[in-house]
């Protein structure tokens, strides 16, 4: 490799780039290491529409893709279409000498495949762990949709000369079920961009005339909460007779139009804002203003083991936060959070009551997220075990 700048080929299936702000992180990280990095990811629907640029060094090739509506079979008719244009487009781009995978889907190892005749090592950057998430999102059990996406996450380990986890409990199941070696699994926390998200002036308007804000931030799918979330709200209303907040959803889903009609089914109509995705600049004004962040994600065999990318903004913006009882989400918000028992929608209600009025408990929460996420939990750690990574992945064996 003398001579040259190593190349990477970075593969995305379930977000475009620079959207998908863990995979931006990886590329600029690399480039700023000496790679020369390629990206294959879907156009974005109003943003990264470009069929290719170059951003900061990043080459980005991107393609048209319908996401799936309805059951499993709207996304294996995705996941087809999303492995034939990535085939395509890795094809005319040449030799690599990592092609570095991101799930879902568990299919990428087939692209490695193909590449490594010519000298490609497969990193397999496992975002979810798919199993677990086609049980929580269908609810269809062990079937044999699921054995077949155990199938392939099998032999995207197997295929896998290195895998990065996001955390501790993905490390594990790289290790046990993956049947990994050790020294081949590194832990590349999801970290939010400190330059990103920052404190702006509270924007009392936000709040439409009642004195506290609450925020929901991220993703709304079936496992992701939000109806948990309204219908603790409802509680809080109807159960303790408080009336004195106002709650914003920023995001957008697949179940974004199901969670405006619950909210009206609910009566919060005057009580809650769907605003979907919004650009930083208002994000910003929204957390910053914020008195209460909810992370609602329900106690199922996905979320228990995953890190939740809305955990960590929140704190990157010093907000308190009101949790399930997840075994990562205490990982990542240690004192920061407060939790209630799995899926309690009323103890839920009640732990934001518990914050709304105690002004002094949600300066001190918000301090602890934010140095956690300065610190030991700091994207600069991260990159430091991505880098490493990558050279157990080129290293001779």
């Amino acid at each position: 490799m003398a001579g040259r700048a190593r190349r990477a080929l970075i593969l995305v299936e379930n977000l475009s780039v620079p959207l998908d702000r863990r995979v931006w992180q990886e590329c600029t990280a690399l480039r700023q290491a000496g790679w020369e990095v390629h990206v294959i990811c879907p156009k974005g629907a109003k943003q990264d529409t470009e069929a290719e640029v170059v951003l900061d060094g990043v080459h980005i090739h991107r393609y048209p893709l319908r996401a799936a509506t309805g059951g499993p079979i709207g996304f294996v008719q995705e996941y087809g279409s999303a492995l034939w244009h990535t085939f395509r487009l890795a094809r005319r781009l040449g030799r690599f000498d990592v092609v570095h995978g991101c799930n879902p889907p568990d299919l990428f190892f087939l692209v490695a495949l193909a590449m490594r005749r010519r000298g490609a090592r497969f990193v397999f950057d496992q975002h979810d762990l798919v199993p677990e998430l086609y049980l929580s999102r269908f609810g269809r059990g062990r079937d044999l949709l699921y054995r077949a996406v155990l199938l392939a996450e099998r032999l995207t380990y197997r295929s896998a000369h290195v895998v990065i986890a996001t955390n501790e409990s993905y490390r594990q199941i790289a290790l046990t079920r993956g049947g990994k070696r050790p020294d081949d699994v590194f832990v590349v926390r999801s970290a939010p961009v400190v330059e990103r998200f920052h404190q702006v002036p509270p924007d009392e308007s936000v709040r439409r005339g009642k004195p506290y804000l609450l925020c929901y931030l991220g993703v709304m799918g079936p496992q992701d909460g939000v109806d948990y979330a309204l219908r603790s709200l409802a509680r809080l209303r109807d159960e303790h007779g408080r009336t004195d907040w106002h709650a914003v959803f920023v995001g957008g889903g697949d179940t974004f139009d199901a969670m405006v009609a619950l909210s009206r089914e609910l009566g919060l109509g005057d009580y809650v804002e769907f605003t979907g995705r919004i650009p930083d600049e208002d994000l910003m004004r929204y957390l910053s203003t914020a008195d209460v962040c909810l992370s609602p994600d329900p106690l199922n065999p996905l979320n228990d083991v995953s890190t939740m990318n809305k955990v960590m903004e929140y704190m990157a913006m010093s907000r308190p936060i009101v949790s399930f009882e997840l075994r990562e989400a205490r990982v990542s918000a240690g004192e920061a959070a407060l939790y209630a028992p799995a899926n309690d929608e009323s103890e839920f209600a009640k732990l934001i009551i518990r914050l709304l009025d105690d002004p002094d408990e949600r300066r001190r929460m918000g301090e602890l997220g934010r140095e956690r996420v300065a610190g030991p939990l700091s994207w600069e750690h991260s990159k430091t075990a991505l880098l490493a990574a990558y050279e157990a992945a080129v290293r001779p064996r």
